[in-house]
């Protein structure tokens, strides 16, 4: 998800732009979905239509039905993903148990998202360089030699990200146009040969299959949702493409997707003893193409990787803005699309986690077996999310069929379960590392916020008053950097009070986030009384913010920056643990990156 906004387009210009920024995950599916299923099942000629009818009511009930209809019919101002389910599921809560457990739903669906985000690009750049193997003069190439070049691939990737992918993006949707055209022709070629394989579209084959299979047909099911991956970021990214746009270009992909899916069970069918269909079906029918069309997959892989990085950044950026991930140096890539940045130490965790993972899987089949816990999952907390949202609104119609796609989504990911052992617990590892930082960070917050007694304003100005009025003051204006204006922290109060350094205007600065993703206002309050003002900061929550510049327009020439700098003491390794993470992870001085020389840390001692 390539975040920013569009402004200006048509729906037309905007579907087509959406093919490189939304769809590129799905878009890439079919290289290695159907490989998948059957290396367990026989190539039967009703297993195949029973599979083929699978993913066709697959794209229809996950991606159409929860995604493209329902989920996107819920937004804040044009903005979808998990934290917009969140925020909107919670006005209709009280206070205690329910509010509780729908935050921990929302962060452990940002958390599986993550985790995703890592499979991702290593399955989608290892079964693209797999295809290498059908060139003649590749033909008896490496395991070794392929993890190898998937590797290097993602190097590159990672390796080029600080410089954002602005230019880069212009050429994604054409070369999606090309992919999602190639398929779709394809496709209808091996179609057009077995015109009979399109009465996979009647659902009672999957229902059969399901019924008279039994579990054998139910863990059949976790590898079929591989080629619904990707579907979430429909949702995700409605806020920077819009809704009528991305339901425009779905229609397109789907009939591209359907079509190459059928292509691939027609061709199947009459090679039963192939693997990897999609380019042997292309190197059968057009063997001169074959070599453009690996270059072209690779490609398109690549696509689909950038645009989940981008993504896991992009949710990040989201969770550091609401206060529930810690600070993170954050750099902002384009000077035109406001939502292109660059986490760093993001970037090269992933890097790490993709190396490892492709070290140890070293096959797409292999890493197929081990994919679908935590997008499964993802999909099963954005269902019951929704559900919520539409029974406390009283849409009834809705409510129906938003049960329907979240027991439907639910199924896929207790099918899933059986992947644990062939190494799906990698899942849940990669999920759990920044599930168990956000929570830790959260409860951490609220104890060393509970722990750190801020006093009410009301009882801060009678003392700033006394100590304003009868000690010499400094020359010049000190900011004090609080996260709410109205409670002074501790360090404030040691500054002025206990250590006596009153400047001739302080200024408290509170940077506030607004309900919305972009747009900022600044401005002084009225006076607390002489001496002592309040200088409040409303942005976005994915907006950038240049500190510096917010302070000079507003005319603000500081002399010193004052914050606070918890030293935490416990014996808690949980809270050790939120200590080491306060200590690593960059202050609010550092995200800001206000200038060294004006910054004046006052320390606290805290006993959690």
């Amino acid at each position: 998800m390539i975040s920013g906004t569009i402004t200006g387009d048509s729906d037309l210009k905007r579907a087509f732009k959406s093919l490189g920024v939304v769809f590129g995950d799905i878009g890439t599916s079919p290289i290695y979905t159907l490989t998948v299923i059957f290396l367990i099942l026989k190539p039967t000629e009703h297993n195949v239509i029973s599979v083929l009818s699978l993913i066709t009511w697959t794209l229809i009930i996950i991606v159409t039905g929860e995604y493209v209809w329902l989920a996107m019919s819920l937004s804040r101002r044009g903005e979808g993903g998990t934290a917009v389910l969140l925020a909107l599921v919670l006005p209709y809560l009280k206070k205690g148990r329910t509010v509780s457990f729908v935050f921990l739903l929302a962060f452990l669906g940002i958390s599986m998202i993550i985790g995703d985000g890592i499979i991702t690009p290593s399955i989608s750049i290892l079964s693209a360089v797999e295809g290498m193997k059908f060139v003649s003069f590749y033909s008896d190439i490496s395991t070794d030699t392929i993890v190898l070049i998937s590797a290097c691939i993602a190097v590159i990737l990672l390796s080029s990200q600080k410089k954002g992918t602005e230019r880069v993006s212009l050429i994604f949707a054409p070369l999606m146009l090309v992919w999602f055209v190639a398929i779709l022709f394809f496709g209808v070629c091996y179609v057009a040969r077995s015109p009979w394989i399109l009465k996979a579209v009647n659902p009672w084959y999957a229902i059969d299959f399901l019924l008279n299979h039994g579990v054998l047909g139910f863990f059949t099911l976790s590898d079929v949702i591989l080629c619904a991956t990707g579907g979430e970021a429909l949702y995700a990214d409605m806020g920077h493409m819009k809704r009528k746009p991305i339901t425009i270009a779905w229609c397109f992909v789907f009939i591209s997707l359907l079509f190459n899916y059928m292509g691939q069970g027609a061709y199947l069918l009459a090679y039963p003893d192939s693997t990897n269909y999609i380019f042997k079906m292309v190197y059968d029918l057009t063997p001169f193409l074959y070599i453009p069309f690996l270059v072209v997959t690779i490609l398109a892989t690549v696509i689909a990787s950038q645009a989940m990085i981008s993504g896991i950044f992009s949710i990040i950026y989201q969770a550091i803005n609401l206060h529930i991930f810690p600070m993170l140096k954050i750099n902002f890539t384009s000077s035109k699309i406001k939502g292109q940045i660059y986490i760093g130490a993001v970037n090269w965790f992933l890097l790490i986690a993709i190396l490892v993972i492709l070290v140890l899987f070293r096959t797409s089949d292999s890493l197929a077996a081990a994919y679908g816990l935590a997008v499964t999952g993802a999909m099963s907390i954005s269902g019951v999310l929704m559900s919520m949202i539409f029974y406390l609104r009283r849409m009834k119609v809705k409510f129906i069929f938003s049960l329907l796609v979240t027991v439907t989504a639910l199924t896929y990911f207790f099918s899933c379960t059986f992947k644990i052992d062939h190494g799906g617990y990698w899942s849940i590892i990669l999920s759990m590392i920044p599930l168990l930082l956000i929570l830790i960070y959260t409860q951490g917050e609220k104890r060393l916020y509970a722990k750190m007694c801020p006093s009410p304003i009301e009882d801060f100005i009678p003392a700033f008053f006394t100590q304003y009025n009868s000690l010499p003051k400094l020359h010049g204006t000190a900011l004090y950097l609080v996260r709410d204006g109205m409670n002074i922290p501790l360090f404030v109060e040691h500054s002025m009070i206990r250590n006596q350094i009153i400047y001739e205007d302080n200024i408290i600065v509170q940077i506030k986030r607004k309900e919305g993703p972009w747009g900022s206002s600044f401005g002084f309050k009225p006076d607390f009384t002489k001496g002592l003002r309040l200088f409040e900061i409303n942005v976005g929550y994915m907006e950038k913010m240049n500190l510096e510049a917010i302070f000079i327009e507003a005319g603000i020439q500081k002399r010193a920056i004052f914050y606070g700098i918890e030293d935490i003491e416990t014996d808690s390794i949980i809270w050790q643990t939120y200590a080491l993470i306060k200590k690593i992870f960059p202050r609010t001085v550092k995200y800001y990156n206000l200038p060294v020389s004006e910054l004046h840390g006052i320390i606290i001692r805290v006993t959690l």
